[in-house]
């Protein structure tokens, strides 16, 4: 049965210093990269009938140099809106808020969890209806792809602050006996550094 895969970008300045990034567009360091190149041993060979990318630079490098051909630009897959908590860590953050959440409280002049669940609804509806025609592979970031591995299963979308989700990472979505369940979560790229890879940053 066709499954759909989720790829986490690879390691960028600020999610190795675990910046909040969500529209600002980085680039992959050259551990990143590194990482990214690992992804494609992870996947061991498959092949896609279709791969929905993030419009970031990251997501879209990673798919690259993961050897996957991205045939669609998804906003939808974009990282959860920080709004003014942009580049900030959860430190910084709480000296303000010291009982701040983003999986409850959401971000001033951003998103709410419930907002970014709608829209990763959308991509999973998407990715489902193309599941006729094969694997499927979304490439975004850690926050919003672990907020479709929470809808999936039909938990709330800040649910998904249960679902660590390291850099340059696979995970699997699919069925058991017609119900959605996760088959496979945080798995790291085979070439992933042990320093960077690991780190769960938000991005």
């Amino acid at each position: 049965m066709a499954e759909i895969v989720l790829v986490r970008h690879g390691e960028t300045s600020w999610s190795a210093s675990h910046r909040h990034t969500s529209y600002t567009d980085l680039e992959l360091t050259p551990d990143g990269e590194r990482q990214a190149s690992g992804i494609a041993g992870e996947l061991g060979g498959r092949s896609f009938a279709a791969v929905l990318a993030s419009p970031r630079r990251r997501a879209l490098r990673t798919a690259e140099l993961a050897g996957l051909t991205v045939s669609e630009v998804a906003d939808d897959l974009r990282e959860w809106n920080y709004g003014e908590y942009e580049g900030l860590t959860t430190q910084q953050i709480r000296r303000d808020r010291p009982d701040w959440l983003l999986w409850t409280d959401g971000c001033p002049g951003g998103e709410s969890p419930e907002q970014v669940g709608a829209r990763l609804d959308r991509v999973l509806a998407r990715a489902a209806e193309l599941l006729d025609s094969g694997d499927v592979a979304l490439v975004a970031h850690g926050h919003s792809l672990r907020v479709a591995g929470a809808r999936w299963i039909g938990l709330p979308a800040g649910d998904g602050g249960r679902l660590r989700l390291d850099t340059a990472t696979v995970s699997t979505l699919g069925y058991e006996h017609g119900r959605p369940v996760i088959l496979r979560w945080n798995s790291p790229g085979r070439a992933a550094t042990p320093a960077t890879g690991s780190t769960p940053g938000p991005n």
